[in-house]
């Protein structure tokens, strides 16, 4: 076999310088098929074996822990995503009890003020009231007093006025009388 093989090769060699007809592709010469059956046949199952053995497993083991890993931070981030919920309600609960206080103490000073504006305003119209009463007393006087003295002034004026005209000094009682008169009416 080894001299058919060499004949083989300088017969194609002879003939591709000769020009003549080439050999056949080495998978489709019938001589070394069945070889190449069984050659491809251990091949395969060698790589069926290798592959389900060794290979499929690893890969199903980093399928199966990349799965888990993935499941575990899912599960993470539902329990950080539940959290942060119920921090979010805590929050808008204080928030809300925050502002409650906060109108309940703005109405509380409201009416603090109120009150302590409402006793001013009395304190001050008291004050008001007794300096008007003072004010109308004094008033009341100096009318009193003025009226007393717009007699005087009146039956001084009168006698003037009369001894300027009749050229007589006139009598005392009755330019008072006159003028009381005057007064009244």
């Amino acid at each position: 076999m080894a001299q058919g093989h060499g004949d083989a090769k300088g017969t194609t060699a002879h003939t591709e310088a000769g020009g003549g007809h080439k050999a056949p592709f080495p998978p489709f010469q019938q001589e070394t098929f069945a070889s190449q059956l069984v050659s491809l046949a251990i091949a395969f199952v060698a790589l069926y074996l290798i592959v389900s053995k060794i290979a499929l497993p690893r890969v199903g083991g980093v399928i199966e822990e990349r799965q888990k890993t993935i499941d575990g931070d899912l599960a993470a981030a539902q329990k950080l995503k539940g959290e942060a919920d119920d921090a979010l309600k805590a929050y808008e609960a204080e928030l809300a009890d925050a502002r409650a206080r906060a109108q309940a103490i703005g109405a509380e000073t409201r009416e603090k003020l109120n009150a302590q504006a409402e006793a001013e305003r009395k304190t001050l119209e008291q004050r008001l009231a007794a300096k008007l009463a003072d004010a109308e007393k004094t008033i009341a006087a100096t009318r009193t007093a003025a009226m007393g003295n717009v007699r005087n002034i009146a039956s001084d004026a009168a006698s003037a006025i009369v001894q300027q005209l009749a050229g007589v000094t006139p009598d005392g009682k009755a330019v008072d009388s006159a003028v009381d008169a005057s007064l009244k009416g």
